[in-house]
């Protein structure tokens, strides 16, 4: 099994910066793309950025400029820097990777970290 866990959200006025960070840890072979989505209240779970194992990263129009999604590979690591941050960024954060073990390839979620943004 693998295991996610993120960390870094928090509380931060507008125009803030926060980052958040989600280490994979378990029976990992190789991890292909990590991502991050983050789902507000009442609305479903969006796409913010995601990173390929080949450096590819893509990121949600709402925050193109403002987040970056990086990653450390010997350490199992996704990253995303929040800067600008807006009360349309408060949600809660999830990270999700794929994961390739010796026998099978998995798709893992976080437990999720709250970013609250105030006005």
């Amino acid at each position: 099994q693998v295991q996610l866990v993120e960390s870094g959200g928090g509380l931060v006025q507008a125009g803030g910066s926060l980052r958040l960070s989600c280490a994979a840890s378990g029976n990992i072979g190789t991890i292909g793309t990590m991502s991050w989505y983050r789902q507000a209240p009442g609305k479903q779970r969006d796409l913010v950025a995601t990173s390929t194992s080949g450096g590819y990263t893509n990121y949600a129009g709402s925050v193109k400029g403002r987040f970056t999604i990086s990653r450390d590979n010997a350490k199992n690591t996704v990253y995303l820097q929040m800067n600008s941050l807006t009360p349309e960024d408060t949600a809660v954060y999830y990270c999700y990777a794929i994961v390739t073990s010796a026998w099978d390839t998995g798709r893992y979620w976080g437990q999720g970290t709250q970013v609250t943004v105030s006005s």
